[in-house]
């Protein structure tokens, strides 16, 4: 019998991750559970026209399940978007398609199916809620700013930080969603933001206790570098574990990080995306083993390749 791999986080980050385990397919059962409290770009504006749950980064893990190719994928369904006037200006036709799709039928566990059947999945992918959702942080000023795009493109001094955050309609977890987490051999957390994607996949109402009630290993991939103008959440390795921490109902098996010294390109793509490192202070971090390991792609950013090399050698041994 396969073991169960379940991805949890953004549309981004759990892309890389995707991907990562794709090529084990054969090993594993792999699926994942994707964040719907984006409210920027495409989604927002889909969101507060139709009242849709936001389709960016469903959209994206069913591209990275799929056994076709991702870019070319992602070329098609996420990045074109529609340059003329009028009502489809600035949507892609992956994003219509869910957009559309849920607000004929109603659900968008309808509009995911037939999309992931087209595109022939190697795995499932679940909203983590059905209900519409807005993220919330409390600052170490004391005040309280709702928005998952407002908190990732913040507009305050970048000294001031984020101290806890939470989902404004306090949303269920979808129970689909929570069903796998409860079958899961391996829960896999990020790489991507970490409280716009991963917390915010962690915060509704039931995915506490779908977790503590999972026999699964969990595994936290921080990557390796921040967003210089996005939240400004953790900047050290041992601030992302003890803030992850107090999310979830029992510690972490382990952590991948990315220990990869960049080279001139690497450094280049980093200032281009206007990224920095994460600080490594792993020397310090005594409550869960850390998996040190480059793998960093030649262009710069996570390598999915590399990276599920380290997670199935890793599954292989310890579950």
């Amino acid at each position: 019998m396969k073991q169960q791999v379940t991805i949890l986080g953004g549309g981004n980050g759990s892309s890389i991750s995707i991907r990562a385990m794709k090529p084990y397919a054969d090993h594993y059962d792999i699926s994942a559970i994707i964040a719907m409290s984006d409210s920027g770009s495409s989604s927002g504006k889909l969101r507060q026209e139709f009242g849709v749950l936001p389709p960016g980064d469903i959209l994206r893990a069913i591209l990275a399940m799929s056994r076709y190719d991702f870019e070319l994928l992602k070329s098609i369904f996420y990045d074109s978007r529609y340059t003329k006037h009028g009502i489809l200006k600035g949507f892609g036709l992956g994003h219509l398609f869910l957009a559309f799709v849920e607000k004929y039928d109603g659900s968008i566990i309808n509009a995911i199916r037939p999309l992931a059947q087209a595109l022939d999945v190697v795995g499932p992918v679940f909203p983590v809620s059905l209900t519409q959702s807005d993220l919330c942080v409390e600052l170490t000023n004391g005040d309280t700013v709702c928005g998952e795009h407002e908190i990732d493109r913040p507009n305050w001094d970048r000294s001031i930080k984020i101290v806890r955050a939470w989902l404004d309609t306090n949303p269920t977890v979808y129970e689909r969603a929570a069903e796998e987490i409860r079958n899961s051999d391996v829960i896999i957390l990020g790489p991507g933001s970490f409280y716009t994607s991963i917390i915010a996949t962690l915060l509704p109402t039931g995915m506490r206790e779908a977790i503590a009630a999972s026999p699964a290993k969990l595994v936290y991939v921080p990557g390796r570098a921040i967003e210089a103008n996005g939240e400004t959440g953790p900047e050290r390795l041992s601030e992302f574990i003890n803030t992850i921490h107090t999310y979830l109902p029992r510690q972490l098996d382990a952590v991948v990080y990315n220990t990869s010294r960049l080279h001139e390109v690497q450094e280049l793509y980093y200032r281009e995306k206007n990224w920095s490192s994460i600080i490594d202070d792993s020397a310090t971090v005594t409550s869960v083993p850390i998996i040190g390991k480059p793998f960093e792609a030649e262009s710069g950013g996570s390598d999915p390749e590399l990276l599920g090399a380290i997670l199935h050698t890793w599954i292989q041994e310890h579950v």
